[in-house]
């Protein structure tokens, strides 16, 4: 039987800033069609990992597969066309644009790569992915004007408008309101029926609710992987990212 590739995988991955190795020599799998977390103290590494996965950093050695392809020189841009989305930690919203405007732009640009764009599909494509985070009300509202949870939901929006292959989320609860944290936890698990999804996230009732694997990193390197029970036993885990308390 052929070896399963992984969706991503990284060998010997290292970012440098100055004296400081935010990246230390990683290997790491993710496999397809997983929710796969990545947790870790402040300062761990993980929104520089996910920014070497992306293409908004480049590494200072080692390597990056997609599917098999090696990226680990792709501009960013060009890691969207292949599949990779990435949604940023803090809002990246077009603030004077409406909501239907934020998500056209995404639209459009997939649709160009495919030729032609009609104006009645992009209309469709938009509604489809508003629909999709109950954001379809809010169309024609200003995107600058939303609550800083339903900015959070355009965002996953545009990067969902991309159709990717990985979407990459980093800390998308946070500021959320306990009933929007629920609605999410819901999306993500509808998401992850037609993409991989990636989640650096510092609440571990989200991370244990939605991860089917993951990765503990520390100090710029991996300290663990496994199931959330797994995770959840794990001593190591407990001292470093918990000074000791339950995970």
């Amino acid at each position: 039987m052929a070896a399963v590739i992984p969706l991503i995988q990284t060998r010997a991955l290292t970012r440098q800033f100055g004296g400081l190795k935010a990246v230390d020599n990683v290997d790491f799998n993710l496999e397809s069609g997983k929710i796969h977390a990545i947790i870790g103290p402040n300062g761990a590494g993980k929104t520089t990992f996910v920014s070497l996965l992306s293409g908004r950093l480049l590494p200072d050695s080692g390597t990056i597969l997609f599917d098999g392809q090696d990226i680990t020189t792709m501009p960013a841009h060009k890691r969207v066309q292949v599949g990779i989305a990435y949604t940023f930690q803090i809002t990246s919203v077009f603030a004077n644009l409406s909501v239907y405007d934020n998500v056209a732009l995404p639209v459009q640009r997939r649709l160009l790569q495919r030729g032609r764009v009609d104006p009645g599909a992009l209309h469709q494509s938009v509604f489809e992915v508003l629909d999709r985070v109950g954001m379809a009300d809010h169309a024609h509202s200003k995107a600058g004007s939303l609550s800083y949870g339903h900015q959070r939901l355009l965002e996953v929006a545009m990067g969902l408008a991309l159709q990717p292959r990985l979407l990459i989320l980093d800390e998308p609860t946070q500021g959320l309101s306990d009933g929007e944290i629920d609605t999410f936890i819901e999306l993500v698990r509808e998401i992850a029926r037609d993409a991989t999804v990636l989640l650096i996230e510092h609440n571990m009732q989200v991370v244990m609710a939605l991860a089917d694997r993951i990765t503990v990193m520390n100090n710029g390197k991996i300290l663990a992987e496994g199931t959330p029970s797994e995770i959840r036993a794990n001593a190591a885990v407990q001292e470093a990212y918990l000074g000791g308390g339950d995970v």
